[in-house]
């Protein structure tokens, strides 16, 4: 697939709980190597529709497309075949305090793959070397910092080789120089491996800092109202609900002009 490509494709979708409709005729596209913000204030569902677009919740209505395929339609064979090429960043790192990180990373492999334990060992101190952690392949969750846990938990993320990677708020917990190098991380990652990521956030330095594209969800009208480069839609959007959320008082315009932080092109 070239760059730039349609990858994942929704259409007319609706989510909800029951006969709670939570958000209504979402359509966007996420193109291949796009970092894929999606973003809105809190309760909007942004975190709901992560699930839907990896298949842990159904929507009430509408398609999600996996290179034309469309997920919710497929056959099971087919569904397994679209998550294999997906890898998730989960919110708190979700490692295995008991397992070492190497075992950690080591799991998705064992499971999924027919690598003997030679070949699992040599994918595991790649995968750990990619995100920084080089050396820490027999240390414990509990052993290192909360950065060194979510470039872990990336690390795992990324065992199957994924093209397709989703982060659920994945600077939540950090200080400014941990997200700063995690997106860093996510940068380097996306340039030298032409991955594909979505990544659900309300951090406005990570936003500006490293997005290509992103919807903003309204809790308000229940729909998307904006979409596109961020650092555009602070500057072109009409919608004042978008401009407050980018701004945020002088966070934003700091953050998006480099005054906190140097916005990485």
């Amino acid at each position: 697939m070239n760059e730039g490509e349609p990858q994942i494709v929704v259409k007319g979708l609706d989510m909800g709980y029951g006969s709670f409709v939570l958000m209504r005729d979402l359509n966007f596209t996420v193109r291949k190597g796009d970092i894929f913000i999606i973003m809105g204030g809190s309760g909007c569902g942004k975190s709901t529709l992560m699930k839907v677009l990896i298949g842990l919740k159904e929507p009430s209505r509408g398609q999600v497309f996996y290179e034309g395929v469309s997920y919710w339609e497929a056959e099971a064979e087919e569904r397994e075949a679209i998550m294999k090429r997906i890898g998730i960043l989960y919110q708190s790192g979700a490692l295995w305090s008991s397992m070492t990180l190497a075992e950690n990373v080591a799991m998705p492999l064992q499971q999924y793959t027919t690598l003997n334990e030679r070949q699992i060992k040599d994918a595991v101190s790649l995968k750990l070397r990619l995100v920084g952690l080089a050396g820490f392949e027999d240390f414990y969750p509990s052993d290192i910092s909360g950065g060194m846990k979510k470039r872990a938990g990336l690390a795992r993320a990324m065992a199957l080789d994924p093209d397709i990677l989703f982060f659920d708020e994945p600077s939540a917990g950090l200080d400014p120089v941990s997200a700063r190098l995690l997106d860093d991380l996510i940068l380097e990652l996306r340039d030298s491996l032409g991955s594909t990521f979505i990544v659900v956030t309300h951090e406005l330095a990570s936003i500006f800092a490293i997005a290509t594209n992103s919807i903003y969800l309204d809790v308000e009208t229940r729909t998307m109202t904006a979409s596109g480069d961020p650092k555009k839609l602070l500057h072109e959007s009409s919608d004042p609900k978008v401009k407050s959320f980018l701004t945020r008082g002088e966070e934003g315009l700091q953050s998006a002009t480099g005054g906190q932080r140097e916005v990485t092109k």
